[in-house]
């Protein structure tokens, strides 16, 4: 099974910009398709995007879709999202998430029965203003 972990949180000015990390072990890490997620404390997890098994093709929560972009790198087991100009309503730990399935990921906070098999154990992202 696909293990993960994220890096590259921390503090940051609004306007910034931070690239995310989320590094994969385990042999099949090409066959799965891998969701960004963003919870506050209080509230509920929240769809960020999503990203394809070979990498061409991403999904994104409309909020968010031209401020953040991912990409993955198989050959390094590693899938990214750049944030750019961030907002302090983007503070949050950021979770990665890996399933087989695309649209597990993608409707996982709206379908309760819809879970991702993987996540990671999130990274702090804190915006300040």
């Amino acid at each position: 099974q696909v293990q993960l972990v994220e890096s590259g949180g921390g503090v940051v000015q609004a306007g910034g910009s931070l690239r995310l990390s989320c590094a994969a072990s385990g042999r099949t890490f090409s066959t799965y398709a891998v969701g960004w997620f963003r919870q506050v404390p209080g509230k509920e997890r929240e769809f960020v995007g999503a990203i394809i098994k070979s990498g061409s093709s991403t999904y994104y929560a409309d909020s968010m879709k031209d401020r953040f972009t991912s990409s993955r790198d198989n050959a390094r087991d590693a899938v990214y999202l750049q944030m750019d100009s961030l907002k302090p309503g983007d503070t949050a730990v950021y979770y990665c998430a890996a399933d087989p399935v695309l649209r597990t990921l993608v409707v996982a906070t709206s379908d309760k029965d819809s879970n991702p098999e993987v996540w990671g154990q999130g990274t702090l992202v804190t915006v300040s203003s």
